[in-house]
Protein backbone atom coordinates (compact mmCIF):
# COMPACT_ATOMS: atom_id res chain seq x y z
CA UNK A 1 0.00 0.00 0.00
CA UNK A 2 2.08 2.92 -1.32
CA UNK A 3 0.04 4.93 -3.40
CA UNK A 4 -0.93 8.35 -2.21
CA UNK A 5 -3.84 10.29 -2.06
CA UNK A 6 -4.47 14.01 -1.46
CA UNK A 7 -0.77 13.90 0.58
CA UNK A 8 -0.98 10.88 2.13
CA UNK A 9 0.23 7.20 1.79
CA UNK A 10 -2.82 5.11 1.48
CA UNK A 11 -2.44 2.73 4.04
CA UNK A 12 -4.25 2.27 7.67
CA UNK A 13 -1.73 3.27 10.02
CA UNK A 14 -3.72 7.06 10.25
CA UNK A 15 -6.30 8.47 12.92
CA UNK A 16 -8.59 11.33 12.37
CA UNK A 17 -6.62 13.83 14.64
CA UNK A 18 -3.48 12.88 12.26
CA UNK A 19 -5.39 14.14 9.15
CA UNK A 20 -7.24 16.86 10.48
CA UNK A 21 -4.13 18.33 11.79
CA UNK A 22 -2.48 17.51 8.28
CA UNK A 23 -5.13 19.11 6.32
CA UNK A 24 -5.12 22.56 8.56
CA UNK A 25 -1.44 22.85 7.73
CA UNK A 26 -1.70 21.79 4.31
CA UNK A 27 -4.97 23.88 2.94
CA UNK A 28 -5.11 26.63 5.88
CA UNK A 29 -7.70 29.49 5.27
CA UNK A 30 -9.58 27.53 1.62
CA UNK A 31 -13.19 26.86 2.59
CA UNK A 32 -13.72 23.57 4.03
CA UNK A 33 -17.78 23.59 4.91
CA UNK A 34 -20.04 26.20 3.41
CA UNK A 35 -23.64 25.89 5.79
CA UNK A 36 -26.96 26.48 4.33
CA UNK A 37 -26.92 29.55 5.78
CA UNK A 38 -23.50 30.67 4.04
CA UNK A 39 -21.70 30.66 7.19
CA UNK A 40 -17.70 29.58 5.91
CA UNK A 41 -15.59 27.29 7.84
CA UNK A 42 -11.66 27.15 6.87
CA UNK A 43 -9.62 24.41 7.04
CA UNK A 44 -7.40 26.05 9.66
CA UNK A 45 -10.78 27.13 11.43
CA UNK A 46 -12.19 23.45 11.29
CA UNK A 47 -9.02 22.50 13.34
CA UNK A 48 -10.00 25.21 15.93
CA UNK A 49 -13.26 24.26 16.49
CA UNK A 50 -12.60 20.74 16.65
CA UNK A 51 -9.42 21.02 19.46
CA UNK A 52 -12.09 23.28 21.51
CA UNK A 53 -14.70 21.37 21.97
CA UNK A 54 -12.69 18.10 22.05
CA UNK A 55 -11.42 20.02 25.51
CA UNK A 56 -14.92 20.74 26.06
CA UNK A 57 -15.61 17.04 25.90
CA UNK A 58 -13.05 16.21 28.27
CA UNK A 59 -13.89 18.54 30.68
CA UNK A 60 -17.24 17.17 30.77
CA UNK A 61 -15.46 13.63 31.81
CA UNK A 62 -15.67 12.04 28.39
CA UNK A 63 -12.69 9.56 27.78
CA UNK A 64 -11.04 6.83 25.74
CA UNK A 65 -14.07 4.25 24.88
CA UNK A 66 -17.03 6.50 25.87
CA UNK A 67 -19.54 6.10 23.27
CA UNK A 68 -20.92 10.05 22.00
CA UNK A 69 -24.05 10.06 19.96
CA UNK A 70 -24.89 12.78 17.55
CA UNK A 71 -28.51 13.43 16.81
CA UNK A 72 -28.63 16.00 14.13
CA UNK A 73 -29.27 17.03 10.37
CA UNK A 74 -26.29 17.68 8.10
CA UNK A 75 -24.23 20.92 9.12
CA UNK A 76 -20.71 21.85 10.28
CA UNK A 77 -21.89 21.55 13.34
CA UNK A 78 -22.33 17.80 12.81
CA UNK A 79 -18.79 17.79 11.33
CA UNK A 80 -17.31 19.58 14.37
CA UNK A 81 -18.84 17.48 16.97
CA UNK A 82 -17.66 14.18 15.22
CA UNK A 83 -14.53 14.99 14.63
CA UNK A 84 -14.16 16.09 18.35
CA UNK A 85 -15.83 13.28 19.46
CA UNK A 86 -13.21 10.53 17.42
CA UNK A 87 -10.21 12.64 18.38
CA UNK A 88 -10.40 12.49 21.80
CA UNK A 89 -10.37 8.61 21.33
CA UNK A 90 -14.36 8.49 22.03
CA UNK A 91 -16.56 6.27 19.63
CA UNK A 92 -18.93 8.86 17.76
CA UNK A 93 -22.72 6.96 17.30
CA UNK A 94 -24.23 8.23 14.35
CA UNK A 95 -28.18 8.55 15.24
CA UNK A 96 -30.84 8.22 12.21
CA UNK A 97 -32.90 11.10 12.15
CA UNK A 98 -35.93 9.43 10.63
CA UNK A 99 -35.89 7.13 14.16
CA UNK A 100 -38.46 8.20 16.49
CA UNK A 101 -38.46 8.33 20.29
CA UNK A 102 -38.52 4.65 21.22
CA UNK A 103 -36.09 3.95 18.53
CA UNK A 104 -33.60 6.59 19.58
CA UNK A 105 -34.31 5.69 23.38
CA UNK A 106 -32.86 2.02 22.43
CA UNK A 107 -29.98 3.23 20.68
CA UNK A 108 -28.81 5.57 23.12
CA UNK A 109 -29.34 2.73 25.97
CA UNK A 110 -27.97 0.13 23.76
CA UNK A 111 -24.75 2.07 23.32
CA UNK A 112 -24.63 3.81 26.73
CA UNK A 113 -23.95 6.98 25.42
CA UNK A 114 -22.61 9.47 27.56
CA UNK A 115 -22.97 12.54 25.65
CA UNK A 116 -25.67 13.56 22.94
CA UNK A 117 -25.42 16.20 20.27
CA UNK A 118 -29.07 16.75 18.91
CA UNK A 119 -30.92 20.40 18.00
CA UNK A 120 -34.61 21.51 19.04
CA UNK A 121 -37.01 21.95 16.03
CA UNK A 122 -36.04 21.03 12.68
CA UNK A 123 -39.12 20.14 10.08
CA UNK A 124 -41.37 20.40 12.46
CA UNK A 125 -39.50 17.39 14.86
CA UNK A 126 -37.48 18.66 18.15
CA UNK A 127 -35.45 16.32 18.36
CA UNK A 128 -34.32 17.52 21.65
CA UNK A 129 -37.51 17.62 23.38
CA UNK A 130 -38.88 13.96 21.44
CA UNK A 131 -35.53 12.36 23.02
CA UNK A 132 -36.26 13.43 26.63
CA UNK A 133 -39.63 12.60 26.32
CA UNK A 134 -39.07 9.40 25.45
CA UNK A 135 -36.78 8.68 28.08
CA UNK A 136 -39.08 9.55 30.61
CA UNK A 137 -38.58 13.22 30.64
CA UNK A 138 -36.08 15.12 32.49
CA UNK A 139 -34.11 13.31 35.39
CA UNK A 140 -34.40 14.13 38.94
CA UNK A 141 -30.44 14.24 39.37
CA UNK A 142 -29.63 17.07 36.97
CA UNK A 143 -29.33 14.38 34.46
CA UNK A 144 -30.64 14.73 31.18
CA UNK A 145 -32.98 12.14 30.42
CA UNK A 146 -34.71 10.31 33.95
CA UNK A 147 -34.61 6.91 31.55
CA UNK A 148 -30.85 7.36 30.45
CA UNK A 149 -29.19 7.50 33.88
CA UNK A 150 -25.34 7.17 32.17
CA UNK A 151 -26.34 10.19 29.98
CA UNK A 152 -24.76 13.00 31.77
CA UNK A 153 -25.03 15.78 29.07
CA UNK A 154 -27.22 16.69 26.19
CA UNK A 155 -25.30 19.55 23.54
CA UNK A 156 -27.12 21.63 21.09
CA UNK A 157 -26.06 21.76 17.93
CA UNK A 158 -27.97 25.03 17.40
CA UNK A 159 -27.21 26.75 20.57
CA UNK A 160 -25.61 30.18 19.91
CA UNK A 161 -21.39 30.09 20.06
CA UNK A 162 -21.59 25.96 19.61
CA UNK A 163 -17.71 25.06 18.72
CA UNK A 164 -16.31 28.97 18.37
CA UNK A 165 -13.59 29.34 16.24
CA UNK A 166 -10.62 29.91 19.12
CA UNK A 167 -8.77 28.17 21.17
CA UNK A 168 -6.83 28.97 24.10
CA UNK A 169 -3.59 27.20 25.35
CA UNK A 170 -4.52 25.08 28.10
CA UNK A 171 -8.00 23.83 26.25
CA UNK A 172 -5.74 22.62 23.31
CA UNK A 173 -2.63 20.77 25.46
CA UNK A 174 -5.44 18.91 27.20
CA UNK A 175 -6.72 18.07 23.38
CA UNK A 176 -3.89 17.63 22.12
CA UNK A 177 -2.62 14.80 24.94
CA UNK A 178 -5.91 12.97 24.36
CA UNK A 179 -5.47 12.94 20.71
CA UNK A 180 -1.71 11.50 20.71
CA UNK A 181 -3.52 8.67 22.69
CA UNK A 182 -5.28 7.78 19.66
CA UNK A 183 -4.39 4.80 17.40
CA UNK A 184 -5.10 3.48 14.10
CA UNK A 185 -6.93 0.85 16.01
CA UNK A 186 -9.02 2.95 18.39
CA UNK A 187 -12.33 2.37 17.68
CA UNK A 188 -13.53 5.81 15.90
CA UNK A 189 -17.67 4.94 15.19
CA UNK A 190 -20.23 2.86 16.45
CA UNK A 191 -22.67 2.30 13.61
CA UNK A 192 -26.28 1.01 13.95
CA UNK A 193 -27.36 -2.21 11.15
CA UNK A 194 -30.46 -3.49 11.43
CA UNK A 195 -29.16 -6.60 9.55
CA UNK A 196 -31.43 -9.31 9.71
CA UNK A 197 -32.10 -10.39 13.28
CA UNK A 198 -34.35 -7.18 13.78
CA UNK A 199 -32.93 -5.08 16.31
CA UNK A 200 -30.17 -2.91 15.46
CA UNK A 201 -26.62 -3.76 16.29
CA UNK A 202 -23.39 -1.37 16.50
CA UNK A 203 -20.47 -1.98 14.23
CA UNK A 204 -17.72 -0.77 15.35
CA UNK A 205 -14.70 0.64 13.16
CA UNK A 206 -10.84 1.61 13.92
CA UNK A 207 -9.66 4.80 12.72
CA UNK A 208 -6.93 2.69 10.29
CA UNK A 209 -9.44 0.81 8.49
CA UNK A 210 -11.96 3.96 8.31
CA UNK A 211 -9.54 6.55 7.06
CA UNK A 212 -7.96 3.89 4.50
CA UNK A 213 -11.44 2.98 3.46
CA UNK A 214 -12.44 6.73 2.34
CA UNK A 215 -8.94 7.37 0.71
CA UNK A 216 -9.85 3.88 -1.70
CA UNK A 217 -13.45 5.63 -2.35
CA UNK A 218 -12.02 9.17 -3.34
CA UNK A 219 -9.04 7.50 -5.68
CA UNK A 220 -11.52 5.48 -7.49
CA UNK A 221 -14.12 8.48 -8.14
CA UNK A 222 -10.70 10.54 -9.30
CA UNK A 223 -11.20 13.34 -6.21
CA UNK A 224 -9.14 16.00 -4.71
CA UNK A 225 -8.55 19.20 -3.43
CA UNK A 226 -9.76 21.18 -7.14
CA UNK A 227 -13.68 18.93 -5.93
CA UNK A 228 -16.36 21.04 -4.64
CA UNK A 229 -19.07 18.84 -3.74
CA UNK A 230 -22.92 19.02 -2.13
CA UNK A 231 -23.22 16.01 0.66
CA UNK A 232 -27.27 15.03 0.12
CA UNK A 233 -26.60 11.91 1.98
CA UNK A 234 -26.96 11.76 5.50
CA UNK A 235 -24.25 12.23 7.60
CA UNK A 236 -25.33 9.80 10.25
CA UNK A 237 -24.68 6.95 7.18
CA UNK A 238 -21.69 5.63 5.75
CA UNK A 239 -22.49 6.74 2.29
CA UNK A 240 -22.83 10.78 3.85
CA UNK A 241 -20.14 10.00 5.95
CA UNK A 242 -17.24 8.24 4.82
CA UNK A 243 -17.94 8.97 0.98
CA UNK A 244 -18.91 12.42 1.86
CA UNK A 245 -17.88 14.80 4.25
CA UNK A 246 -14.50 12.34 5.82
CA UNK A 247 -13.99 12.02 1.92
CA UNK A 248 -13.91 16.13 1.69
CA UNK A 249 -12.12 16.46 4.68
CA UNK A 250 -9.23 14.30 3.43
CA UNK A 251 -8.82 15.53 0.02
CA UNK A 252 -9.04 18.86 0.45
CA UNK A 253 -12.49 19.49 -1.08
CA UNK A 254 -14.93 22.62 -0.71
CA UNK A 255 -18.30 20.80 0.39
CA UNK A 256 -22.07 22.03 0.99
CA UNK A 257 -23.69 19.98 3.17
CA UNK A 258 -27.25 19.64 2.39
CA UNK A 259 -30.19 19.40 5.25
CA UNK A 260 -33.15 18.54 3.47
CA UNK A 261 -33.12 17.30 -0.39
CA UNK A 262 -34.62 19.34 -2.75
CA UNK A 263 -34.40 18.61 -6.25
CA UNK A 264 -34.56 22.12 -7.36
CA UNK A 265 -32.63 23.98 -4.91
CA UNK A 266 -29.96 21.72 -5.48
CA UNK A 267 -30.24 22.13 -9.16
CA UNK A 268 -29.55 25.68 -8.01
CA UNK A 269 -26.64 25.04 -5.91
CA UNK A 270 -24.58 23.14 -8.18
CA UNK A 271 -25.42 25.97 -10.44
CA UNK A 272 -24.42 29.01 -8.53
CA UNK A 273 -21.61 27.03 -6.74
CA UNK A 274 -20.34 25.05 -9.80
CA UNK A 275 -20.20 22.14 -7.97
CA UNK A 276 -18.14 18.94 -9.05
CA UNK A 277 -18.87 16.28 -7.47
CA UNK A 278 -22.36 14.57 -6.04
CA UNK A 279 -23.26 11.38 -4.81
CA UNK A 280 -26.13 9.78 -4.02
CA UNK A 281 -28.92 7.06 -4.47
CA UNK A 282 -30.50 6.64 -8.02
CA UNK A 283 -33.76 8.56 -6.71
CA UNK A 284 -31.66 11.67 -5.92
CA UNK A 285 -30.18 11.79 -9.75
CA UNK A 286 -33.82 11.03 -11.02
CA UNK A 287 -35.34 13.48 -9.19
CA UNK A 288 -32.75 15.91 -10.47
CA UNK A 289 -34.19 15.21 -13.99
CA UNK A 290 -37.15 15.07 -13.82
CA UNK A 291 -37.26 19.02 -12.11
CA UNK A 292 -39.09 21.40 -14.16
CA UNK A 293 -35.88 23.58 -13.73
CA UNK A 294 -33.35 20.62 -15.04
CA UNK A 295 -33.27 22.04 -18.90
CA UNK A 296 -32.79 25.40 -17.36
CA UNK A 297 -29.76 25.25 -15.01
CA UNK A 298 -26.32 25.36 -15.90
CA UNK A 299 -24.87 21.62 -14.28
CA UNK A 300 -21.80 21.46 -16.70
CA UNK A 301 -19.85 21.56 -13.47
CA UNK A 302 -20.58 18.22 -12.29
CA UNK A 303 -17.52 15.95 -13.25
CA UNK A 304 -17.74 12.82 -10.71
CA UNK A 305 -20.63 11.17 -9.54
CA UNK A 306 -21.29 8.05 -7.27
CA UNK A 307 -24.44 5.82 -6.62
CA UNK A 308 -24.76 3.31 -5.14
CA UNK A 309 -26.67 -0.18 -3.81
CA UNK A 310 -27.39 -3.18 -6.04
CA UNK A 311 -30.28 -2.18 -7.41
CA UNK A 312 -28.90 1.03 -9.59
CA UNK A 313 -31.44 1.01 -12.72
CA UNK A 314 -28.82 0.90 -15.54
CA UNK A 315 -30.57 3.64 -17.26
CA UNK A 316 -29.53 6.04 -14.14
CA UNK A 317 -26.19 5.31 -14.83
CA UNK A 318 -26.59 6.22 -18.41
CA UNK A 319 -28.31 9.16 -17.62
CA UNK A 320 -25.71 9.68 -15.99
CA UNK A 321 -23.31 10.54 -18.75
CA UNK A 322 -25.55 11.30 -21.18
CA UNK A 323 -28.33 13.47 -19.38
CA UNK A 324 -26.28 14.66 -15.96
CA UNK A 325 -23.20 15.18 -17.91
CA UNK A 326 -20.55 13.30 -15.69
CA UNK A 327 -17.05 12.32 -16.98
CA UNK A 328 -17.28 9.92 -13.86
CA UNK A 329 -20.27 8.16 -12.83
CA UNK A 330 -20.01 4.63 -10.75
CA UNK A 331 -21.40 2.45 -8.65
CA UNK A 332 -19.99 0.19 -5.52
CA UNK A 333 -21.27 -2.33 -3.04
CA UNK A 334 -20.37 -2.32 0.78
CA UNK A 335 -22.05 -2.87 3.83
CA UNK A 336 -21.82 -1.28 7.23
CA UNK A 337 -20.40 -4.05 8.29
CA UNK A 338 -17.47 -4.27 5.91
CA UNK A 339 -16.67 -0.68 6.84
CA UNK A 340 -19.15 0.72 3.92
CA UNK A 341 -17.26 -0.94 0.80
CA UNK A 342 -16.63 -4.19 -0.80
CA UNK A 343 -16.25 -3.74 -4.01
CA UNK A 344 -16.19 -0.79 -6.71
CA UNK A 345 -16.08 0.44 -10.54
CA UNK A 346 -13.37 2.58 -11.64
CA UNK A 347 -12.88 5.51 -14.18
CA UNK A 348 -12.92 3.50 -17.31
CA UNK A 349 -14.10 0.64 -17.06
CA UNK A 350 -16.58 -1.03 -19.80
CA UNK A 351 -19.89 0.77 -19.83
CA UNK A 352 -21.29 -2.79 -19.09
CA UNK A 353 -19.67 -3.35 -15.97
CA UNK A 354 -20.50 -0.36 -14.41
CA UNK A 355 -24.31 -0.94 -15.73
CA UNK A 356 -24.81 -4.43 -14.41
CA UNK A 357 -21.78 -5.35 -11.91
CA UNK A 358 -20.69 -3.58 -8.45
CA UNK A 359 -16.68 -4.27 -9.73
CA UNK A 360 -13.92 -6.09 -8.33
CA UNK A 361 -13.07 -6.11 -4.76
CA UNK A 362 -11.15 -3.42 -3.29
CA UNK A 363 -7.20 -3.98 -2.52
CA UNK A 364 -6.48 -6.91 0.44
CA UNK A 365 -9.82 -7.91 0.45
CA UNK A 366 -10.44 -11.74 -0.68
CA UNK A 367 -13.89 -12.84 -1.91
CA UNK A 368 -15.49 -16.02 -2.23
CA UNK A 369 -18.93 -17.55 -2.61
CA UNK A 370 -20.47 -20.25 -0.88
CA UNK A 371 -23.37 -22.38 -0.79
CA UNK A 372 -25.99 -22.82 1.83
CA UNK A 373 -23.94 -25.87 3.54
CA UNK A 374 -20.74 -23.67 3.90
CA UNK A 375 -18.80 -24.95 0.47
CA UNK A 376 -17.48 -22.47 -1.61
CA UNK A 377 -18.66 -22.31 -5.12
CA UNK A 378 -16.99 -22.44 -8.39
CA UNK A 379 -16.45 -19.21 -10.27
CA UNK A 380 -19.76 -18.16 -11.89
CA UNK A 381 -21.77 -19.90 -9.78
CA UNK A 382 -24.70 -18.33 -6.80
CA UNK A 383 -24.30 -17.98 -3.47
CA UNK A 384 -23.81 -15.95 0.03
CA UNK A 385 -21.11 -13.74 -0.28
CA UNK A 386 -18.05 -13.65 2.58
CA UNK A 387 -15.34 -10.98 2.83
CA UNK A 388 -12.45 -10.70 4.54
CA UNK A 389 -9.79 -7.97 4.71
CA UNK A 390 -9.27 -4.73 6.11
CA UNK A 391 -12.43 -3.61 5.72
CA UNK A 392 -14.23 -5.66 7.64
CA UNK A 393 -15.62 -4.39 11.36
CA UNK A 394 -14.07 -4.81 14.64
CA UNK A 395 -16.92 -6.34 16.01
CA UNK A 396 -20.64 -5.43 17.14
CA UNK A 397 -20.63 -3.55 20.52
CA UNK A 398 -21.00 -5.77 23.64
CA UNK A 399 -22.72 -8.23 21.40
CA UNK A 400 -20.03 -11.21 21.31
CA UNK A 401 -22.77 -13.95 20.10
CA UNK A 402 -23.23 -11.74 17.10
CA UNK A 403 -20.02 -11.00 16.61
CA UNK A 404 -18.95 -15.00 16.19
CA UNK A 405 -21.89 -15.71 13.95
CA UNK A 406 -21.09 -12.91 11.48
CA UNK A 407 -17.39 -13.00 11.67
CA UNK A 408 -16.19 -16.55 11.23
CA UNK A 409 -12.19 -17.19 11.06
CA UNK A 410 -11.90 -13.67 9.67
CA UNK A 411 -14.65 -13.61 6.48
CA UNK A 412 -17.53 -12.08 6.99
CA UNK A 413 -20.59 -13.45 6.26
CA UNK A 414 -22.44 -10.70 4.24
CA UNK A 415 -25.75 -12.43 4.06
CA UNK A 416 -25.81 -11.27 0.15
CA UNK A 417 -26.50 -13.43 -2.97
CA UNK A 418 -23.46 -12.90 -5.24
CA UNK A 419 -21.71 -15.00 -7.78
CA UNK A 420 -18.43 -13.59 -9.55
CA UNK A 421 -17.83 -13.13 -13.22
CA UNK A 422 -15.01 -14.96 -15.27
CA UNK A 423 -13.30 -11.51 -14.97
CA UNK A 424 -13.20 -10.82 -11.36
CA UNK A 425 -16.44 -8.51 -11.05
CA UNK A 426 -18.97 -8.89 -8.17
CA UNK A 427 -22.82 -9.31 -9.26
CA UNK A 428 -25.19 -8.87 -6.34
CA UNK A 429 -28.38 -10.82 -7.17
CA UNK A 430 -30.37 -10.29 -3.89
CA UNK A 431 -30.43 -10.21 0.18
CA UNK A 432 -30.60 -14.14 1.34
CA UNK A 433 -33.92 -13.17 3.24
CA UNK A 434 -35.68 -11.73 0.18
CA UNK A 435 -34.74 -14.54 -2.24
CA UNK A 436 -38.45 -15.76 -2.80
CA UNK A 437 -38.42 -19.76 -3.88
CA UNK A 438 -41.37 -19.98 -6.50
CA UNK A 439 -41.94 -23.76 -6.80
CA UNK A 440 -38.48 -24.94 -5.16
CA UNK A 441 -36.57 -21.87 -8.22
CA UNK A 442 -34.92 -19.23 -6.71
CA UNK A 443 -36.29 -15.95 -7.74
CA UNK A 444 -33.82 -13.06 -7.29
CA UNK A 445 -36.29 -9.68 -6.74
CA UNK A 446 -33.02 -7.37 -7.61
CA UNK A 447 -32.70 -9.07 -10.90
CA UNK A 448 -36.48 -9.12 -11.52
CA UNK A 449 -36.07 -5.23 -10.97
CA UNK A 450 -33.47 -4.38 -13.05
CA UNK A 451 -35.58 -5.98 -15.79
CA UNK A 452 -38.53 -4.17 -15.22
CA UNK A 453 -36.55 -0.99 -15.03
CA UNK A 454 -35.94 -1.03 -18.55
CA UNK A 455 -40.09 -1.13 -19.31
CA UNK A 456 -41.16 1.78 -21.11
CA UNK A 457 -44.06 2.65 -18.65
CA UNK A 458 -41.81 1.87 -15.70
CA UNK A 459 -39.96 4.16 -13.33
CA UNK A 460 -39.33 1.95 -10.98
CA UNK A 461 -39.90 -0.90 -9.45
CA UNK A 462 -39.84 -3.19 -6.15
CA UNK A 463 -40.28 -7.87 -5.92
CA UNK A 464 -41.72 -9.15 -2.79
CA UNK A 465 -42.62 -12.44 -2.24
CA UNK A 466 -45.97 -13.21 -1.09
CA UNK A 467 -47.39 -16.59 0.20
CA UNK A 468 -48.80 -19.31 -2.09
CA UNK A 469 -50.68 -22.19 -1.75
CA UNK A 470 -49.30 -24.06 -5.03
CA UNK A 471 -45.73 -22.53 -5.34
CA UNK A 472 -45.69 -21.87 -1.71
CA UNK A 473 -44.34 -18.36 -2.85
CA UNK A 474 -44.86 -15.83 -5.48
CA UNK A 475 -43.53 -12.55 -6.98
CA UNK A 476 -45.32 -9.24 -6.35
CA UNK A 477 -44.58 -6.37 -7.64
CA UNK A 478 -44.87 -2.72 -6.98
CA UNK A 479 -44.34 -0.37 -9.89
CA UNK A 480 -44.16 3.33 -10.31
CA UNK A 481 -45.33 4.55 -13.93
CA UNK A 482 -44.39 7.28 -15.74
CA UNK A 483 -46.58 10.32 -16.11
CA UNK A 484 -49.50 9.64 -18.36
CA UNK A 485 -48.92 6.03 -18.38
CA UNK A 486 -50.97 2.69 -17.12
CA UNK A 487 -49.70 -0.53 -16.80
CA UNK A 488 -52.37 -3.46 -15.96
CA UNK A 489 -51.72 -6.88 -14.68
CA UNK A 490 -52.56 -8.61 -17.91
CA UNK A 491 -50.11 -6.73 -20.39
CA UNK A 492 -47.00 -6.20 -17.82
CA UNK A 493 -47.24 -10.55 -17.60
CA UNK A 494 -47.06 -10.50 -21.22
CA UNK A 495 -43.86 -8.33 -21.43
CA UNK A 496 -42.33 -10.46 -19.05
CA UNK A 497 -42.79 -13.85 -20.29
CA UNK A 498 -40.74 -12.45 -23.48
CA UNK A 499 -38.01 -11.68 -21.21
CA UNK A 500 -37.79 -13.88 -18.39
CA UNK A 501 -38.66 -17.66 -16.83
CA UNK A 502 -41.73 -17.71 -15.90
CA UNK A 503 -41.04 -18.27 -12.05
CA UNK A 504 -39.95 -14.66 -11.71
CA UNK A 505 -43.06 -13.21 -13.42
CA UNK A 506 -45.15 -11.32 -10.94
CA UNK A 507 -48.02 -13.08 -10.16
CA UNK A 508 -49.65 -9.42 -8.26
CA UNK A 509 -49.42 -5.99 -9.59
CA UNK A 510 -49.61 -3.24 -7.34
CA UNK A 511 -49.37 0.23 -8.91
CA UNK A 512 -48.26 3.29 -6.62
CA UNK A 513 -47.22 6.75 -6.35
CA UNK A 514 -44.79 5.60 -4.43
CA UNK A 515 -42.84 3.75 -1.84
CA UNK A 516 -41.86 3.71 1.41
CA UNK A 517 -38.14 4.57 1.84
CA UNK A 518 -35.12 4.76 4.36
CA UNK A 519 -33.54 7.96 4.34
CA UNK A 520 -31.41 7.10 1.76
CA UNK A 521 -33.91 6.43 -0.76
CA UNK A 522 -33.80 2.63 -0.67
CA UNK A 523 -37.45 0.81 0.01
CA UNK A 524 -38.92 -0.97 2.89
CA UNK A 525 -39.95 -3.94 1.59
CA UNK A 526 -41.39 -5.21 4.64
CA UNK A 527 -43.79 -2.26 4.64
CA UNK A 528 -44.69 -3.27 1.39
CA UNK A 529 -45.39 -6.94 2.05
CA UNK A 530 -47.70 -5.64 4.77
CA UNK A 531 -49.49 -3.29 2.23
CA UNK A 532 -49.85 -6.31 -0.39
CA UNK A 533 -51.21 -9.16 1.98
CA UNK A 534 -54.02 -6.37 3.71
CA UNK A 535 -54.70 -5.52 -0.09
CA UNK A 536 -55.29 -9.53 -1.01
CA UNK A 537 -56.91 -9.73 2.04
CA UNK A 538 -59.47 -7.56 1.44
CA UNK A 539 -60.15 -8.89 -1.61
Amino acid sequence: MTDEYAGFKIGLDHTLPKVIAHVARAYGDKPFCVDESGRVTSFAAFERRVAGLGARLLDLGVRMGDRVAILAPNSSEWVVAASAIESIGAMMVPINTRFKGPEIQYALARAGVVVLFTVGEFLGTDYAGMTIEAGGGPGTDGRPIRDLPGLTTLIRLDEPGFAPDQVDDQARARFEIAAAAVTPDTTADLMFTSGTTGRPKGAMHGHGQALWMTSLFSTSNDLGPDDRTAIVNPFFHSFGYRSGWVSALMGGMTMWPVSTFDPGALLELIEREKITQLSGAPTVFYSLMQHPDFARRDISSLRSGHTGGAKTPPEIIRAGYDKLGFDIFLTSYGQTESTAMISTNHPGDPIDAILYTVGRPIPHTEVKIVSPEGEEMPQGEQGELLVRGPNVMQGYFDDPEQTAKTVVDGWLYTGDVARIDEDGRLRILDRLKDVVIVGGFNAYPVEIEIMLGSHPNIVEAAIVGLPDERMGEVTAAFVIPRSGATIEQADLTAWCRERMANYKVPRHLFVVDDMPRTPLGKVRKFELREQALAQISNH
